[in-house]
């Protein structure tokens, strides 16, 4: 069947296996390029074939439309005649050699593992659950479609109403398939327990025991896996525990302290694309190795890694942003660092609370360097995750909130 649309293209209606659709959808995404452009040079590619092709099992098949050149597909039926092969089958041949011969492209991973140090020295900002969010989009399967907020995907934020509960533009795109780490930085050990682990035990190894020069061990031992299908085996927790509230105090006696991070993590980053460091709420000397650690290394290029900063749309998330930035200009300037800004995240936000959200939200839009690179909304789903002590991306993988936190690690990718 076939109905001849403006322009220079028809519709057509035939049958495919859901297998191959499902293939032929990923794949395109993949490869950023249309069905229909995909099906007709796989069909021009297997006229050009000098002999038929091994069948294809298309049992079940069921009914599959694209839009395809004029003429193309009579030139199609003509050849699958006369070379007396069914059309559902040549059709089937035809999408089966544009998959062998367009490959997944493999996962593009960073030459120098990546650094995301998550901070505000406010509490209650949401830093835990945008290091976990965005940790988890990173490490979603490459080999499947997620819902994703367009690229402006906070946009959509207005005075006149709820941004939050707005439409999103989407795109389904497939998951970004990286390895990564997620460091429970914090003594409070938030991410730790949101995530259904348990705190590392107090008399045994942790990571503050490795910066301040007291390991009983590895540090790999101490990493446990983030389980579930669609993270693979390629998301990973390194758990706190709550000798980190001594952190400050035992760095002020270690040589070099600002690089105790770095020379604990180490023995990993070989093992990661990238590494999320959720910080707890202050300007310590944790926070300094922290900062450090996000810095731009020898021959690294700028935005590769460095500083996210998640704020809420009220007034004192806009203080607490004017300290962390004092004290990162510092140590910019104190220790020469090359050390970049990743962008804000604008988190819990409900243009629902009134003029505060909304003028607050407008104060942090208007910041061009960092700018605002993510819009996370204040809905229920988030707080149902951490209720059950599941990722956020398992539980409720298609909720505004994760089509946000994509958008998100894409942004920062």
């Amino acid at each position: 069947m076939s109905s001849t649309p403006p322009g220079d293209r028809e519709k057509i209606v035939s049958k495919l296996p859901p297998s191959l659709q499902h293939q032929l959808k990923v794949r395109t995404a993949q490869h950023r390029t249309d069905i229909q452009h995909a099906v007709a040079d796989g069909i021009d590619a297997w006229r050009g074939l000098g002999s038929n092709l091994s069948p294809v099992d298309t049992t079940g098949a069921k009914s599959f439309s694209t839009w395809l050149p004029a003429g193309q597909w009579q030139g199609f039926r003509d050849d699958c005649a006369s070379r007396g092969v069914p059309l559902v089958q040549g059709l089937a041949q035809s999408v089966s050699l544009w998959l062998e011969t367009h490959p997944a492209p493999g996962v593009q991973r960073p030459t120098v593992v990546r650094r995301f140090v998550v901070c505000n020295q406010k509490g209650g900002v949401g830093k835990t659950a945008v290091t976990s969010g965005a940790g988890q989009a990173l490490a979603e399967d490459p080999d499947t479609l997620y819902p994703v907020g367009v690229s402006k995907h906070f946009a959509h934020a207005r005075s006149d109403g709820d941004a939050a509960a707005a439409p999103v533009p989407l795109e389904h795109l497939p998951g970004l398939g990286l390895r990564v780490l997620l460091v429970d930085f914090d003594p409070q050990g938030h991410l730790t327990k949101q995530l259904g682990h348990e705190l590392l035990a107090l008399d045994g190894d942790s990571l503050t025991k490795h910066m301040a020069g007291d390991a009983q061990g590895k540090l790999k031992d101490l990493v446990v896996e983030v389980a579930d299908e669609r993270f693979g085996d390629r998301l990973h927790l390194l758990p706190s525990c709550t000798d980190a509230f001594l952190l400050d105090v035992k760095l002020s006696g270690v040589r070099a302290r600002e690089a105790a991070l770095e020379r604990a993590l180490a023995p990993l980053e070989s093992e990661y694309d990238v590494i999320l460091v959720d910080c707890p709420p202050s300007l310590g000397l944790s926070m300094d190795a922290a900062a450090y650690y996000g810095r731009r290394r020898d021959g690294e290029s700028p935005g590769n890694s460095g500083v996210l900063v998640v704020v809420q749309a009220e007034d004192s998330s806009a203080d607490a942003y004017g300290l962390l930035t004092t004290q990162i200009d510092d140590l910019r300037s104190d220790m020469h660092l090359e050390l970049d800004y990743l962008g804000i995240v604008v988190n819990h936000y409900d243009a629902r609370r009134g003029y505060i959200a909304t003028s607050s939200l407008e104060s942090w839009m208007a910041i061009r360097d960092p700018r605002v690179v993510g819009l996370i909304g204040d809905l229920k789903e988030q707080k149902e995750a951490v209720r059950v002590k599941e990722p956020l991306l398992a539980y409720a993988p298609q909720c505004p909130q994760a089509v946000s936190l994509r958008a998100l690690a894409r942004e920062i990718a």
